[in-house]
């Protein structure tokens, strides 16, 4: 499923349009990042929680040269599902 599927399937089960669907899916994306920019982790109870996690500066290998590369430390998004969202995909067979 991609963002248009879901819009369009949103709509139907709301009976908004699929602009208006499509505005709201874009204000949950931006606030939903801006809150992990921030470094606030975002609960959605039932579904999951998104988090940033904290990546430490690594030696890591160049691929084609094989010689050692400094990995800078960087942030990550991290999302921990549910258990309302696991037992749903476990449901399904």
């Amino acid at each position: 499923m991609n963002k248009t599927d879901l819009v369009a399937a949103i709509a139907a089960d709301t009976d908004l349009s699929k602009a208006d669907v499509a505005r709201a899916l874009d204000s949950v994306i931006e606030h939903l990042s801006r809150a992990l920019a921030r470094g606030d982790a975002v609960q959605l109870t039932g579904f999951g929680t998104f988090s940033v996690s904290n990546r430490s500066e690594r030696t890591g290998r160049n691929p084609s040269t094989g010689e050692p590369i400094i990995i800078k430390a960087s942030k990550a998004p991290k999302f921990s599902p549910g258990k309302a969202l696991k037992d749903a995909v476990n449901a399904v067979s």
